[in-house]
């Protein structure tokens, strides 16, 4: 099968997270069981616009903001006639392709998370308010039109308030160190958060949880890994017991993590919360606000969702975390999630089973 993925960055660009991760992890595996897989993304400095990587094709044009209509214009000239499905992979804006592709190939839509509430955290008042209540719900009415692959069902429960029926769960994936590291857990009561430091993570609420639950568990650290523009201001606003180690390679992430009793995650909203997944891979358990995409990962990986709110996370923090300290949690095969391999199958099946249908509405089993 012939098959373009439309997505505004691959994993070589610089603002690459998880959405990339997946991508690369299904893309490749389709490319190496024998299909024809082209990815069109933005430029990335550095990088050629036309390469293979993995098996696939990554063709590369225009900015964060260009790459829409480079997308139309690159199908116009090459990519008409040449593709089977066009995988519409949207972070926020999509590319609208089921209303531009025109030569009989199938489109699908493929989301990680809707926006929503992070409008109001990383645009400028005027725009956050444009943002969330006039751009993002008619990007999304008119993203309906195709049938979408959701990786939550939080993202899937998001779409159908903006008027979207169709809407399937695929499967989030997760692949763990290989060996897996088990290093001893630390001595001293110790959480771990792990993100960036930017408002939408919340970061202050994690360090604001921790202080309050030391009222219960004396001596409760926390560890926070991350780089971020936050980063400078609150290490300086440290206090005791909390300590900031920037952003760090992952096989410091891994151990550190491993070390911890717990980890905590207080995001705004997630497609999925992948570092949830990489600490319950690790025996770490997770105490996470209850909010889209971390509920989602957090009830897998056989954690603690609490209300959003600091003095809520502390409460469960102190109830929970003396028996995590006596004995830890046993690693949790592959986090909750699943192996890429069953994660690039399961969507496999949905696309090549919409590849086959004629145009019109389309349902895959979950």
């Amino acid at each position: 099968m012939r098959i373009l993925v439309l997505n505004w960055r691959d994993l070589s660009h610089p603002a690459s997270g998880g959405a990339e991760v997946y991508t690369e992890q299904v893309l490749r595996r389709w490319a190496a069981a024998g299909h024809q897989v082209t990815l069109f993304a933005a430029a990335v400095a550095g990088r050629p616009a036309d390469e293979i990587r993995d098996g696939y094709r990554i063709v590369r044009a225009g900015n964060r903001f260009t790459v829409y209509r480079e997308a139309r214009r690159w199908w116009q000239r090459h990519g008409r006639g040449r593709f089977d499905v066009v995988v519409d992979e949207t972070n926020t804006v999509p590319f609208q392709a089921h209303e531009w592709v025109d030569d009989g190939a199938r489109t699908i839509a493929l989301v990680h998370q809707t926006c929503e509430e992070i409008w109001h955290i990383n645009a400028p008042p005027l725009l956050a308010h444009l943002g969330r209540y006039r751009l993002e719900p008619n990007w999304l009415r008119r993203l309906g039109g195709s049938p979408i692959l959701a990786v939550s069902d939080s993202t899937r429960e998001a779409l159908a308030r903006f008027g979207s029926h169709d809407v399937t769960v695929v499967p989030e994936g997760y692949e763990p160190p290989d060996p897996l590291p088990r290093p001893a857990k630390e001595d001293r009561p110790t959480a771990v958060f792990c993100g960036r430091m930017v408002n939408y993570k919340r970061p202050r609420d994690v360090i604001r949880a921790v202080l309050l639950a030391r009222t219960a568990v004396p001596g409760l650290r926390l560890w926070m890994l991350g780089g971020g523009p936050l980063l400078e201001r609150l290490s300086g606003e440290a206090p005791d017991g909390v300590e900031f180690f920037g952003r760090v390679s992952e096989q410091d992430k891994h151990d550190l993590m491993a070390r911890a009793h717990v980890h905590l995650a207080a995001s705004v909203r997630e497609g999925w919360g992948l570092v949830v997944t990489e600490a319950a891979a690790l025996g770490t358990p997770t105490i996470a606000y209850d909010v889209p995409g971390l509920r989602d990962s957090t009830r897998a990986a056989r954690g603690i969702v609490v209300p959003p709110r600091p003095e809520a996370m502390a409460e469960r923090l102190a109830q929970a975390l003396p028996a995590w300290v006596r004995r830890a949690p046993e690693p949790l095969p592959y986090g909750g999630a699943h192996s890429w391999d069953e994660v690039a199958a399961g969507l496999l099946t949905a696309v090549e089973r919409y590849a086959r249908c004629p145009r019109g509405p389309m349902r895959v089993a979950a």
